[in-house]
């Protein structure tokens, strides 16, 4: 819901999440794991920050910050895909995040297209922490979630997992912004499941050298040689045109500033 604060006029996201189905779906846990990232996003400018939270009889509320500018989904939907330029900051900007939550021990676990928001500046924002696992740094996660198309290999395995399921999905997710189109096919989850863990990815024959050796190297099926994990993927030649302390700070220009319209969901 949109909500407005009436003594400063500043506007914010409030998620209400009903008790009953917290408990009827065993989803205690995941709800106390998303409100420790919550709170702890607040340290990183590119996930969505925590106001407040509260609760009634029946309901737990989460007051975070409006982010405005809609998910790449949408623009992507409207553009058909990104350009290079665009994609290299997006892509550097989600890493960020990914970093400082993988160095705090949380496995994000549902990278995606609507996921990844712009804010009013045309930064990127991820949103949705639900999926979330913390505790990571030594452990590994055995739980099947996540999105289909951005689901990690080893996971359709049912193998153990830990941080390079959010790389894998990192690199769907470029994959999707530079063509507009998925690396893998599937019209059900076992067609999919096929299509993640053994087709050969076909590469657009536009797409440049460093961009196909990021996603070859990001949608490597063994998670111990992916990159991410495996070698500094800041480091690597897609992002040779990204200024990395500038960006943290959020200093470098972004590509689009969204065109924002706040409009009221009540009296």
């Amino acid at each position: 819901m949109l909500a407005e604060l009436k003594e400063s006029g500043k506007y914010f996201a409030v998620k209400a999440l009903k008790k009953e189905h917290i408990l009827a779906n065993n989803h205690v846990e995941c709800t106390k794991v998303e409100k420790r990232v919550l709170a702890l996003a607040a340290e990183n400018p590119f996930l969505t920050h925590l106001h407040s939270t509260f609760q009634t009889k029946d309901c737990l509320f989460f007051v975070m910050e409006y982010v405005n500018g809609r998910d790449l989904y949408f623009h992507i939907v409207v553009m058909g895909h990104f350009d290079l330029q665009s994609t290299q900051f997006y892509v550097a900007e989600i890493i960020c995040g990914l970093q400082f939550l993988h160095t705090n021990g949380v496995i994000y676990r549902d990278l995606k297209l609507n996921n990844v928001m712009l804010d009013g500046d045309g930064h990127i924002k991820i949103v949705d922490f639900g999926l979330c696992k913390d505790n990571m740094i030594d452990g590994k996660a055995m739980s099947f979630c996540g999105t289909e198309h951005y689901i990690a290999p080893e996971i359709f395995q049912g193998k153990e997992y830990s941080f390079p399921v959010d790389w894998w999905s990192l690199g769907v997710l470029v994959f999707e912004m530079l063509t507009g189109d998925s690396p893998f096919q599937g019209d059900n989850e076992d067609e999919l499941s096929t299509s993640v863990c053994t087709d050969t990815i076909e590469y657009p024959s536009w797409l440049n050298q460093e961009s196909k050796d990021l996603l070859e190297k990001l949608l490597e099926r063994d998670p111990t040689h992916r990159l991410g994990v495996a070698g500094d993927i800041r480091a690597h030649p897609f992002f040779e045109v990204i200024d990395w302390p500038t960006l943290e700070k959020r200093e470098m220009e972004p590509p689009f500033k969204p065109k924002i319209t706040v409009r009221s969901s009540g009296p």
